[in-house]
This record gives structure tokens, sequence and C-alpha cells, in this order.
């Protein structure tokens, strides 16, 4: 049976990658690290505790699962996070990453079987991109410290691909579901949205509402991981719809989608919540990833949004149910 082994498990990206490969015939592998919640699937998932900086505990936990696919979606997810803590987002996103990618290697030069490696790397790498939209030969000019550390890993791919490992770098752009953690200001936008509209708050404090991102559906982008690790060749490929929103289209895509007009009533621009470097706008260009992957986004923006309402107004009925 194929085998496949993901970092950071039980996070949106790979709860969906779980079930997505699962649903492909794969026992499922995952590392979780001590104080992470327990699995959303724990049926479909043998779970390894441990954590992405421990070389050697990694290069050993790879050898014992013997994965035939790698996908390190670990790492410090929070752009903010990364601001407050530089050098942790250095060792976890970006020298974990090649500790993993080294055991992959290792593992396959003893075994001769190979192993197909897929990194998450992230649109932050081209920081304040001077070319709309940006494309895998887009300059990487990360401008905070979460774009850095993914850089080096996503750049690390490369220098593996080169030493025979089938390593693909996904970059990926924005992408939501309702497994979003509140952390993250999409999911705090519809929560408040579900929150106003049950008549449970009264505002939502937001900061920059101009910064302009390319949004995608979450499963539609570990959809996009699977295919490349199955393809032939190895490659880095450009993931997201091609269509940017900024944060106040988010915030009014919400509000309607809950059910409340004059959405400025209750949003306030709050100086604390603006980040100290935020580029402006990243789009995608994934010709790359439709041409050779096949791969294309079923849902559009609003459909995203209506669905992380939908289910942030029906946990509000639930917790007013057993208030």
């Amino acid at each position: 049976m194929a085998r496949a082994f993901i970092t950071g498990a039980t996070g949106q990206d790979g709860t969906y990658l779980t079930e997505h490969l699962h649903g492909l015939g794969f026992e499922v592998h995952g590392l979780v690290r001590a104080g992470d919640p327990d699995p959303a699937n724990p049926d479909l998932l043998t779970v390894h505790h441990g954590d992405l900086t421990d070389r050697p505990g990694i290069t050993a936990l790879v050898d014992e699962i013997r994965p035939t696919q790698i996908y390190n979606l670990a790492g410090l997810s929070s752009v903010a996070f990364c601001w407050a803590e530089p050098v942790l987002a250095a060792e976890v996103n970006g020298a974990g990453a090649v500790f993993l990618m080294e055991a992959a290697w290792r593992l396959q030069e003893r075994t001769g079987d190979p192993v197909a490696f897929v990194q998450a790397a992230s649109a932050e790498i081209f920081g304040e991109a001077e070319v709309f939209p940006q494309t895998e030969q887009t300059p990487i000019r990360p401008v905070n410290p979460y774009g850095a550390s993914k850089a080096f890993a996503h750049l690390s791919a490369g220098v593996y691909r080169a030493r025979g490992l089938h390593a693909s770098s996904m970059i990926l752009y924005n992408h939501e579901s309702p497994l979003r953690p509140p952390s993250f200001v999409t999911r705090k936008i519809t929560q408040g949205a579900a929150s106003i509209a049950k008549g449970e708050a009264t505002e939502l404090r937001l900061g920059n509402l101009d910064a302009r991102r390319d949004w995608g559906w979450a499963p539609d982008y570990v959809a996009a991981m699977a295919l490349a690790a199955a393809h032939a060749q190895p490659d880095d490929y450009v993931i997201g719809t091609g269509v940017a929103h900024s944060v106040r289209d988010f915030v009014v895509a919400a509000f309607t989608a809950a059910g409340v007009a004059d959405w400025e009533r209750y949003v306030v621009q709050d100086p604390a919540f603006y980040r100290p470097v935020d580029p402006t706008e990243l789009l995608a260009d994934a010709s790359k990833a439709r041409r050779e992957l096949g791969w294309s986004p079923t849902l559009d923006f609003d459909q995203l949004v209506a669905r992380m309402v939908a289910v942030d107004l029906d946990s509000a009925d639930a917790n007013s149910a057993r208030g």
C-alpha cells in the first residue's frame, strides 16, 4: 500500500490532505506536536508525536514509517506570530523543512525506493512583488520573517531536487475554510459577522482593510499537492485562483452571507492589528499547475466565504441552544 507522511497533520491543510489521500487509498501517518489538538479524523490517521526541529527524531521517524510520499505542512503559519518570534520561524519553517528533506533523501538513497516530497511554500516569499500576477519565475523578495523562512525551505526543495529527490514546492496563496483558527483574519471576520448577526457582539476590530490577497478554498489546494507528488517530474508550482480581493471585500462578503446590512456600523479599524510590513497585493498565475497538473479551483471567493459563515452561524446557534 502507498504510504504518506504528513507533518502538521492536525492543521487545516493536514486534515483535508489526510482525507484526500485516504480516499486515494493511502495509509496516512501524521506528525503531531505535544499540545496540538487531537486529529479531527483519527480513524484515517496514524499519529506520531514529535517536533520538526528534532532532527534525530525526525530522521528516525521517517526511517520507521518508510513513506512513499512526504508532505511538509508543519510550521508557524501566522505572519503576525513570526514577527514576534523570527528566530523560531527560521528554525521551524526553514531548518525543520531541510531536516525532513534530508531524511527523505537519505531514506531514498539507502533503500533505493523513490520518495516524493512536497513542501508547502507560500506566496509571502514574493513580498512586495513588482510583477502581477506572480509566477514561478517571480523574484523571491520576502518582506517579513514568515516569508523569509518559507523562502529558505522553498529554495532548499530545489537543491534537493537537483540531488535526485522528487521534491516539489507548492507556492500556496491564501486558502481558507471553516477549519481556520480565529487567529487568522479570515476566520476572525466570519466568526465576527456570525456573532453580530446573532446579536452576540456589536463590533469587529480589524487592521488594514486595503491589503489584497488571492483567496481560495483549502481542499482545492491540498488536491494540488497530491497531484504534484504523483506527477512524473517534480517542480515548483504557484497555486491560487488568479483573482485578488481586499480584506474589505472579505468583510463585505461575510456580512452579506450573514444577512447583516451596513457592515460599516460594526467594523472598527484598530492600529493594534496593523503589521510592521505587509505586502500590498499578492495575485497568482497558476497557469503552470493548470497545464501540467490539470489542477483548477472548484469554489470562487463568494462561495468560500459563504461556506465559512454558514459554519459559524450554525456554531452560534449550537452555542445558544446549549446556553
